[in-house]
């Protein structure tokens, strides 16, 4: 990880996750990578703004870890 400014690692008892803006796109988007499995997702602006508008139940129900990440999916 390239140690600029946003660059950072959220993290508790149950994961560990770097997060750092991503500008090698055509747009700035939000690079994150378990860094358990080093899995990588990147979101765009959109997609980011898809998740401060989802309704609380439908935002618990996604982000759920025992629906895929616990399943051995």
């Amino acid at each position: 990880m390239g140690g600029g400014v946003g660059d950072g690692v959220v993290g508790n008892e149950f994961a560990d996750v770097a997060v750092r803006v991503d500008t090698t796109a055509n747009s700035p988007r939000l690079r994150l990578e378990d860094l358990r499995t080093g899995r990588v997702r990147f979101l765009d602006a959109l997609e980011l703004e898809t998740l401060v508008w989802l309704p609380e139940g439908h935002l618990v129900q996604l982000l759920d870890p025992s629906a895929d990440r616990w399943s051995g999916a």
